[in-house]
C-alpha cells in the first residue's frame, strides 16, 4: 500500500510551480499525494494534476486573521485525514503541521522557500515580524527534515537553530515546457518584447522603476502576476504615459505563463537588496529565463551572482535608477549578437540547472524517513 504525503501551502496552488514539481516527484517516487492550499475570490480554476488537492475557503484574506484562519482549518483538516508524512511549505503552514505531527507522531518535512521572517511585507510590521520569529524559534529547532532553496538560508538555520537542511533549487524540469504558441497566437505586438514574470508584484522588486523606465524604451512590457503593488503599477503606467506599452497579465498557470516568456526578447528580474530575504534570494525566474533560452537582466545579489556569474547568460543591473534601467535594456535590445550568445549558452546550461538533478535530494531525504 502506498504511503500518503499531505503537502500544505498557503497560496491558491494554481501558479506555485515548485510545489507542483515537488508533488509530481513524490508521485513518481510511489507516494499517494494530496495537496492542500486555499481558494481566493479570484482564483482561476485548477489545471489537471497527477495528484489530488483541496482548496480551503477562508473567511479572511490578509493580516493576522488570515494566518489564524488558515492554520486552524489546516490543523483540523490534517488531524482528521490519514497521512504517513506531513509536508509544510513555508513558515505560515508550519504551526498546524507541527502540532498534528506531534499529536499523531508523524514525520514532518519543512520546505522553506524563502527567509520568511525577513520578507519585505514584514519589514514595516514589527508585531508580525516578532510573532513569526517566535513561531520559528519555537518549532524549527525541533525539526529533523528541513529543505530550503539557497545556501544563505541553510546557513541561517544552522547558525540560528543548529538545524541542518538540504538545498533544493527551484529549477524547471528539463524540456517539460515547450513553445507551442507564437506572438500572433498570444496577440503580442510586433515590437521587441520585455517580460517580468512568475513572482509577486510586491514592494522592493524594482517594478515601480521599471514602469517609469518604459518612457525611454521602444518595446512592449508584459508584467505577469499580482501582488501588493499591482494596482499601483497600473496607476504609475498611466502617470508616466506608458500604459499603451505595458500589458498586465493576471496570474495564470505556469505552462501558459511560459508561452509569453518563450516569445520575449529580454527577461527582467530587478529585486533590490534592501531586505534580507531578497538579498539572499535565488529567484525562480532566473532558471525559467534560462530554460526559455532568452537573455535577461538581473540584479547581482549574492546568490544570483554566484550561480550565473560565469555562465554568460545575462547582464547584471548596475543600479535601479529608471534612466539606467532604460539604458541597459536598450543596449541589450540593440546588441543582437550578445543576445544570441546568451541564448546559446542558456541552451547548454539548462541541461544541468534542472529539476531532474535537484529532485534527487528529495528522494534521498525520503529514503531516510
Amino acid at each position: 500500500m502506498k504511503k500518503k504525503v499531505i503537502v500544505s501551502v498557503s497560496n491558491d496552488l494554481i501558479t506555485d510551480n515548485r510545489v507542483d514539481k515537488t508533488c509530481n516527484t513524490l508521485v513518481d517516487a510511489g507516494y499517494d499525494v494530496h495537496l492542500i492550499g486555499r481558494l481566493k475570490r479570484n482564483s482561476p480554476p485548477m489545471n489537471s494534476r497527477l495528484y489530488s488537492y483541496t482548496r480551503l475557503r477562508l473567511c479572511f484574506y490578509s493580516s493576522f486573521f488570515f494566518y489564524a484562519d488558515l492554520n486552524i482549518r489546516l490543523f483540523f483538516k490534517l488531524l482528521f485525514s490519514k497521512q504517513d508524512i506531513l509536508w509544510a511549505n513555508d513558515l505560515d503552514t508550519l504551526p498546524a503541521n507541527y502540532l498534528v505531527s506531534k499529536i499523531k507522531n508523524k514525520p514532518i518535512i519543512y520546505d522553506s522557500h524563502e527567509h520568511f521572517t525577513e520578507v519585505p511585507e514584514l519589514k514595516y510590521n514589527k508585531f508580525a515580524k516578532w510573532f513569526w520569529k517566535r513561531i520559528e524559534k519555537r518549532i524549527v529547532p525541533n525539526l529533523k527534515n528541513v529543505i530550503t532553496v539557497s545556501n544563505p538560508i541553510a546557513e541561517y538555520f544552522k547558525k540560528e537553530y543548529n538545524v541542518d537542511s538540504i538545498i533544493v533549487r527551484n529549477c524547471p524540469r528539463k524540456d517539460i515546457i515547450r513553445k507551442t504558441k507564437t506572438k500572433q497566437d498570444l496577440n503580442m505586438p510586433d515590437k521587441p518584447i520585455l517580460i517580468w514574470q512568475g513572482g509577486g508584484c510586491n514592494i522592493e522588486r524594482g517594478m515601480e522603476e521599471l514602469v517609469e523606465s518604459m518612457q525611454w524604451i521602444d518595446a512592449y512590457l508584459y508584467i505577469i502576476g499580482d501582488g501588493d503593488v499591482y494596482s499601483k503599477l497600473k496607476n504609475l503606467a498611466v502617470s508616466f504615459a506608458v500604459r499603451d506599452k505595458i500589458s498586465f497579465v493576471p496570474r495564470i498557470p505556469f505552462e501558459d505563463m511560459m508561452q509569453y516568456t518563450f516569445n520575449a526578447d529580454i527577461g527582467l528580474s530587478l529585486d533590490k537588496g534592501t531586505n534580507q530575504n531578497y538579498s539572499i534570494s535565488l529567484p525562480n525566474k532566473l532558471f525559467e529565463y534560462i530554460h526559455a533560452e532568452i537573455p535577461f537582466i538581473i540584479t547581482p545579489l549574492s546568490e544570483i551572482k554566484s550561480v550565473v556569474e560565469t555562465l554568460n547568460v545575462c547582464d547584471f543591473l548596475v543600479n535601479h535608477h529608471p534612466a539606467n534601467i532604460a539604458n541597459q535594456i536598450n543596449s541589450l535590445l540593440n546588441d543582437k549578437d550578445k543576445r544570441k550568445f546568451y541564448s546559446e549558452n542558456s541552451k547548454k546550461v539548462k541541461q544541468i540547472l534542472c529539476w531532474e538533478e535537484e529532485q534527487k535530494k528529495i528522494i534521498d531525504l525520503l529514503s531516510n524517513i
